[in-house]
Formats: structure tokens, sequence, C-alpha cells
């Protein structure tokens, strides 16, 4: 939260019965519009304004049912395998939420098995904000990882001028609740920012930092509305991040990244996303040589605590962002949007049929 903006509390059962009403306007299942609803309102609820309802519809609109591209009410297909361990699954373009949701459970299924599972998902959507996923893995004792190929290609390569690949974000979930009081959570885009940040700052009419996108013509741009691809974060560091999720797709079973979620290339070329989950069980990182005796769980709590002193209490942990975002919306009891997120919901309503929400109908707060 940016400090001294105003928030406007929304109370969370409005919100979750507009969206999953939405998703079954649009010819959504049942299981898949409560997963899309379960999933924006944990975006909104852990501050990620970047990925929360209106980007999730606005995605629907560009990738999803209003094109075909994406297929309400899909099955999804395990395919065969001869590692136990791994699991290949096609998506058959069902809702990325609820993929997710059920690949991360499967995966948690599978590290009480045999002390590591995987998922790997072709044929997928978009499943927006993966921190979401290994946050909820990490609550519930798991090591969690999550990567993903975006919808559309946005990005240039490092020393490039064309966008060839997506904003490709990686997600990890660390369950160190006992230690610091909330999961680890190491989660970003490989880009300078995530495209839906651009959205953001258009909505809210600010200027984007230099450095962090390019115009149609390839030429550096703050102004949000003129942002045609986003550079790498890192130069050559957040490139090579973001091509090890082409890697993954390219093994997976996607193609290529320059058309996908285009109508480019030949008919029947692909242009769907790929995902890859992965839980580890802790104890299957168990050692036995503990420095004093210690337990897995006091190691690490110790191994943390030395990290973080020696003058380096004031450091943020990645995920406490989240866990006050959290904390925050709990203490208010409502989800937390500004003006222009709640006229950004007009669309949805329209759609609907129903009355527009207004902002003087909610309280108001600052912070």
């Amino acid at each position: 939260m940016n400090a001294g903006n105003e928030y406007l509390i929304v109370p969370a059962d409005l919100h979750d019965g507009l969206v999953r009403r939405a998703y079954l306007k649009r010819g959504y299942s049942e299981d898949e519009a409560h997963d899309a609803s379960r999933f924006c309102h944990s975006a909104s609820r852990h501050g990620i304004r970047t990925h929360n309802a209106l980007k999730a519809l606005h995605l629907d609109d560009l990738f999803g049912s209003k094109i075909g591209q994406w297929v309400p009410g899909a099955e999804i297909e395990v395919l065969p395998t001869r590692f136990a361990a791994a699991e290949i699954w096609d998506g058959h373009k069902k809702l990325g939420q609820a993929v997710a949701y059920k690949a991360m459970q499967r995966c948690m299924e599978l590290a009480d098995q045999f002390g590591v599972g995987t998922v790997s998902v072709d044929n997928a959507t978009h499943y927006l904000w993966g921190g979401g996923y290994v946050i909820d893995a990490a609550l519930k004792g798991y090591i969690a990882y999550t990567n993903c190929t975006s919808a559309t290609s946005e990005v240039v390569p490092f020393g490039g001028k064309t966008p060839t690949m997506g904003t490709n974000p990686h997600s990890w979930g660390f369950p160190t609740q006992d230690a610091v009081g909330y999961p680890i959570v190491i989660d970003w885009a490989t880009s300078v920012v995530a495209m839906g940040r651009v959205q953001q700052f258009a909505r809210e009419g600010r200027e984007l930092a230099p450095g962090w996108a390019v115009d149609a013509q390839g030429q550096p741009t703050t102004d949000p509305h003129k942002a045609n691809a986003l550079l790498p974060f890192g130069a050559h560091k957040g490139y090579g991040l973001g091509l090890i999720d082409e890697i993954f797709a390219g093994l997976i079973g996607g193609y290529l990244p320059s058309i996908r979620g285009t109508s480019k290339g030949a008919a029947d070329e692909k242009r769907g996303s790929t995902f890859f989950f992965q839980c580890i069980h802790p104890e299957a990182l168990r050692g036995n040589d503990y420095a004093s005796g210690r337990s897995q769980a006091e190691n690490l709590k110790m191994c943390l605590a030395d990290i973080f002193g020696h003058g380096n209490e004031n450091c943020v942990l990645p995920g406490q962002f989240e866990a006050d975002a959290a904390k925050l919306t709990d203490l208010h009891g409502g989800l937390l949007f500004t003006r222009a997120e709640i006229e950004g919901f007009a669309h949805v309503t329209e759609e609907l049929g129903e009355t527009a929400w207004k902002a003087d109908d909610f309280k108001s707060i600052i912070l």
C-alpha cells in the first residue's frame, strides 16, 4: 500500500459474488467460477493490485472466452508418463486459475508420497499471480515453486528490439511461518514490471519509471498509454530467468513465443501458455547433522535470524508485503480498492446488467 492514499472497503462477499457471476455469465462452470473468484479474492487480500479481478476479467476479454481461445468447462487430461512423482497434464485451454489450484494440490499429494511432486501443463491459458498458489502451499507446510509462460510476448530480449518473450514469472513459497510469522514468498515477473502494473498506472494517471517500457518503435517511453513492450529486469540477469520459462515451455509442448496469444502463423500452430508446478516436503530435505543438536525447524529459524541480524533487522523479507496487506485487509473487514478500481468494476456490472458500484457507498480509509 502507498502511504497517504485513499482506499475503499468492499465487503468480500460482494466482490466474490460479482466475480463469480461474471465468470458464469461467460460460460465457465461453477467450479471454474469458484476458483476464479477465490483467486481474485486472494490477490486483492494480499495487495496484488496488478492481478486482481479487473486484470483477470480483462485477460478473459483479450485472450479467453470472449474470442474462443479459452474453453469454459474443459476437462484436464492426465497424460501417460513413466515417472510416478512427475505428472504431465493437457489443460485443453481450461481456465488457468482452476488448473493451477488443482495442479498445486496434486503436487502436494505427490510430495506427501515421494518427497517431491511436479505437474507440467501444456495447452494452458493464464493463471495470473503465481504467488497466490505458492502462498497456499507454503501455509500448508510445503516448499512450492511455479513458473509459466505469459499469454502473449511483451518483453524484448536483452540486447534486442522486438518483444519475443513473455513476462514469464517465477514464484517460490517457503513454509517459514514458525521462523518469521508468515511464508517467505519470492515472486516476480522477469520484466522490470508486469504489464498489469503499466495498466494500473494508466488507470491512475501516473507515469512509468524510465527503463520500464518501450513504444511501438522500440524507443524508451514513460507514458503507460504508449508502452508497447517491456524490458527485462537486471539486464541479462532477468533476461536469463525469463528464458528459463521459455525453455520449460519448449520441453513441455509450448511453441513459438512470438505468436503466443495471437492469430499469427499457420492455423494449426499452438498459441497457449504452459505451466510448471513443484512441491517439496521439507522432510525430503532433512539432514542429520544440524549443529548443536538443533531440529530442522530450529536450524532454519536461526539461519534466518543470522541473515537478518547484525544491523539488518529492518530489511524487508520477500512475502512481508503480502502478509502485511492481508493483515490490513482482515483488520478493516473487506477488500481494499482505489476509486479508479471501483470505477473499473462498472465494466463488469454493465456486462451482468447490474447496478454499478458507487465509490461513495463504501467506507473510505486513508493508508
